[in-house]
């Protein structure tokens, strides 16, 4: 797509769409939340074609205008409801990002080639030729060496548009999401990568990659390469047709729920740091709430992908952005109450999160209340 579609796309999200003012309830540090940027990505294939996109948010309770602000963030079940209501308004589940749609029930038979298979090296082989049937302009590969394993997804042919084309970017991430989510569920276990290149430039949105994917996160390849190790692949299969049935129901919205870094043991990790507040639990108490050693914490969150410190950042954004959306929430006390020592250190912080300053970020979502 030429560089004047892409800029189409983000046009035509944007049009007569105010900034999003958050909704102001209860924070629940359990809910974990996406970035807009995967939520405009979803939406920018139907955007480029003209295809209807107000249903399916609408179903799904997702406000359009979440679409023109980029700091904006949507509940992960919210998300997950979006995914599923694009495929049944349009009847695709590659949500018209490819010349041939992928028709419903394609997710199934992905699942169906690779269950029944010995290791998860060879269901990965099966996935990859099954896409290849149905998913001809990006290819994927398995490849070994003694020590690692890449997950290699490559373009077919060259492309006309912009290596940040919403729809090329997004095509990268949701692919790279399935079957990374998939490859977890098979072998009944969360897999680590540990490392990924992706063949666009950074993202705003990429804060959000170490939650998805892995915190070694990089950009700009020639193709998207996800390297894991090697002794993964020899994993056994242990799901069965009983359990694709179950695994079935909700999908395939629900896989974008699965294997997160901030699912799980995380998950009640964040309720517990939260509880905490102001006060900054380090990880040897984190685990005393838990019941856990802080080896066995550190070894089970590294089991599920994920990291003391990256839980802790995701619960302070999170947190500092519902608060900031409100009336009458002082950047200073917002700050102090999330656990910072000196301001500084929070608007330093802010300003990763956002790309603004704090101030500067509340002055544009309130729209002047």
């Amino acid at each position: 797509m030429p560089g004047a579609d892409a800029d189409r796309v983000k046009s035509a999200m944007a049009a007569k769409t105010p900034p999003r003012k958050p909704d102001s309830a209860v924070f629940h540090p359990d809910r974990a939340t996406v970035a807009a940027g995967f939520v405009t990505g979803l939406l920018s294939g139907l955007v480029r074609r003209g295809q209807d996109i107000d249903g399916p948010l609408r179903e799904a309770g997702v406000d359009k205008a979440v679409l023109a602000d980029p700091a904006a963030r949507v509940p992960l079940a919210a998300y997950a409801a979006l995914y599923d209501a694009v495929i049944r308004a349009h009847g695709d589940e590659g949500f018209a990002l490819f010349a041939a749609p992928l028709r419903p029930g394609t997710f199934e038979f992905l699942c169906r080639s690779a269950v029944g298979t010995g290791r998860l090296g060879e269901a990965l082989d099966r996935a990859a030729r099954f896409l290849a049937l149905v998913l001809p302009e990006l290819r994927v590969t398995v490849e070994r060496d003694a020590t690692h394993a890449r997950l290699v997804i490559a373009e077919t042919r060259a492309v006309a548009a912009r290596a940040d084309d919403p729809c090329r970017v997004f095509a990268f991430e949701w692919l790279l999401r399935l079957l990374h989510a998939l490859a977890c569920w098979l072998a009944g276990r969360a897999l680590a990568l540990d490392s990924v290149r992706f063949p666009y430039p950074r993202p705003a949105h990429a804060a959000d990659y170490g939650l998805v994917y892995t915190e070694h996160s990089s950009f700009d390849g020639a193709a998207l390469v996800a390297t894991l190790d090697a002794a993964l692949l020899e994993l056994p299969v242990r799901r069965d047709e009983a359990d694709l049935a179950v695994f079935l129901e909700g999908a395939p919205g629900k896989i974008t729920m699965l294997y997160r870094r901030d699912r799980d043991l995380a998950r009640n990790l964040r309720a517990i740091l939260a509880a905490a507040l102001p006060r900054a639990l380090g990880l040897e108490e984190a685990a005393a709430g838990l019941g856990l050693s802080p080896r066995t914490l550190h070894r089970r969150l590294q089991d599920e992908g994920s990291n003391f410190r990256a839980i802790k950042d995701a619960l302070r954004r999170d947190l500092a952005l519902a608060r900031l959306a409100r009336q009458g929430e002082s950047v200073a006390r917002v700050a102090a109450d999330l656990g910072y020592s000196e301001p500084s250190a929070f608007f330093r912080a802010f300003q990763g999160w956002t790309g603004e300053a704090p101030s500067a970020w509340r002055r544009r979502v309130l729209g002047g209340r």
